[in-house]
């Protein structure tokens, strides 16, 4: 059993995956006429604009719930593993993914918004929303929403929980259930409180802990500074096949990097659409503008912050991948130091001794705790969405809300390896069956980007109308036109 679970992640892990990922940003990137350069002044704009109101949330706070799941364990470990695998070049593998993502980003996004419904008192939105609305495939929809139920609410927050209590049992020497006890408490206290408390702590916790983080790599960063120039130059060059020392495993720089950059930043995903869909805005293309900036927050920020630590400090090794028993390095300045968190507190532990693996394992916790909330989140939209007009819907989510606690309990003092596969399979079947909805469903977000820009041009503050530009099924935004039209009749 456990031979054929690892099979079936890694076909839908494969090279195709990243293939096909690529090439959706670079076709999306074209045809949206590169909107994450051109509008990157609306994208920032945009990120303070608007309010939360009773059905929906700020376009901040929906971009800190979006940024909950993106930056995570993911920006510590997967980092130092593109780069343990795949040498410095890896990064710049990484960058270029979250450029042609953010683009990705923008579009299910937008669709999010577009396809977004009222539910419960609630704005509601998503992958499984967009597919059944956009596309008219039912089918589909309850078997993304399935699958991220499962995956989101059962397998991957055990995972995160687990990465917590081994951090803090490492360096404070916390025991596991003490830990489980104590982050099954703090997440009870926010999910029961809906998306308006999840909300409410994303927009404080996330900048935060990435400002946090991003502020001792530069004090790390500062104190090597002589060395930044060495490092840009060897990233580059060890991208190209330029690096003497890694220019033999250019294509696992470009394999390691692309993989952890779409598993870092999740543009096409389908993760960060259903936090967008909960944005309480006039225009669809406003929170697709601010969910692609989120995409580089994630990668060209903090996944850079890392990267910089440990290369400006040389605390890595980089293995060369062969079939042969004993691992060979190509550069092995740490030996015994697996790759992950270790990279990193080695990295702070060179500017600040007996601190680096206190801070990880805060830095740690703060990142996996987020996307905990932000997994329960998107667990809680796909559970509404199967269970609306049915009876005893709430008990639906009451009864996932008991689960994730105690998969977060489970997984904080045992975790099996098996789960991880588990959780890879679930957001695999996640990536595959949102990247061809968003394929087929390009058009109604090209569509409301244009009418974004025309209505910029005339002086207006955009307001959609969904059924001028000929979009269908976009129920939410036709009561929306006609209240607005009301409003400007009276």
């Amino acid at each position: 059993m456990e031979n054929i679970i690892n099979k079936l992640s890694g076909i839908l892990w494969s090279s195709p995956l990243i293939i096909i990922s690529l090439g959706v940003g670079i076709i999306f990137t074209i045809l949206t006429r590169f909107v994450q350069l051109r509008l990157i002044k609306d994208m920032v704009k945009l990120l303070f604009s608007g309010k939360s109101s009773e059905a929906g949330v700020s376009s901040f706070q929906a971009l800190s719930v979006a940024l909950s799941g993106r930056v995570g364990t993911g920006n510590i470990a997967g980092t130092a593993t593109a780069i343990a695998y795949g040498g410095p070049g890896a990064v710049f593998w990484m960058w270029l993914i979250a450029f042609f993502g953010a683009s990705t980003a923008y579009v299910e996004s937008t669709l999010a918004q577009i396809y977004k419904v009222k539910q419960d008192g609630q704005y509601r939105g998503g992958p499984a929303y967009y597919i059944e609305k956009g596309l008219g495939w039912k089918w589909y929809g309850i078997l993304f929403a399935i699958a991220t139920a499962i995956a989101l609410t059962l397998l991957m927050p055990g995972v995160q929980a687990n990465s917590i209590a081994l951090g803090l049992e490492t360096a404070f020497g916390v025991k596991p259930w003490i830990t489980g006890l104590i982050v099954v408490a703090l997440l009870s206290l926010i999910i029961f409180g809906g998306i308006k408390r999840i909300a409410n702590v994303a927009q404080v916790v996330v900048p935060f802990m990435a400002i946090g983080y991003i502020l001792v790599s530069l004090i790390v960063i500062a104190f090597n500074i002589s060395e930044l120039p060495h490092v840009f130059k060897q990233i580059f060059a060890s991208a190209f096949a330029l690096d003497s020392a890694f220019g033999g495993i250019v294509g696992s720089a470009i394999a390691w990097g692309v993989k952890r950059g779409i598993y870092s930043n999740e543009a096409g995903q389908g993760t960060g659409p259903h936090a967008a869909a909960a944005a309480e805005v006039s225009h669809p293309a406003k929170q697709g503008l601010v969910q692609a900036f989120s995409v580089y927050i994630d990668t060209l920020l903090v996944c850079s912050a890392t990267a910089f630590m440990i290369l400006i400090t040389g605390m890595y090794n980089t293995e060369l991948e062969t079939d042969a028993p004993e691992k060979t390095y190509i550069v092995e300045n740490i030996p015994g130091v697996e790759p992950g968190p270790g990279y990193t507190q080695a990295a702070v532990e060179t500017i600040f001794p007996g601190f680096g693996a206190g801070f990880v394992s805060i830095a740690l916790f703060f990142f996996a705790f987020t996307t905990i909330m932000a997994y329960y989140y998107m667990a809680e939209t796909n559970i509404v969405y199967l269970t609306r007009g049915k009876k005893n819907a709430k008990w639906a989510t009451f009864c996932i809300r008991l689960v994730i606690l105690a998969s977060v309990f489970y997984g904080s003092i045992k975790t099996a390896t098996i789960a991880w596969t588990l959780g890879d399979i679930g957001l695999g079947v996640m990536v595959w069956l949102n990247l061809f909805a968003i394929i087929l469903l390009l058009k109604p977000s090209l569509i409301a980007l244009k009418d974004y820009e025309q209505q910029k041009k005339e002086g207006k503050d955009p307001i959609f109308d969904s059924q001028k530009l000929g979009i269908k099924n976009a129920d939410f935004w036709e009561d929306y036109s006609k209240r607005e039209n009301k409003q400007d009749a009276s």
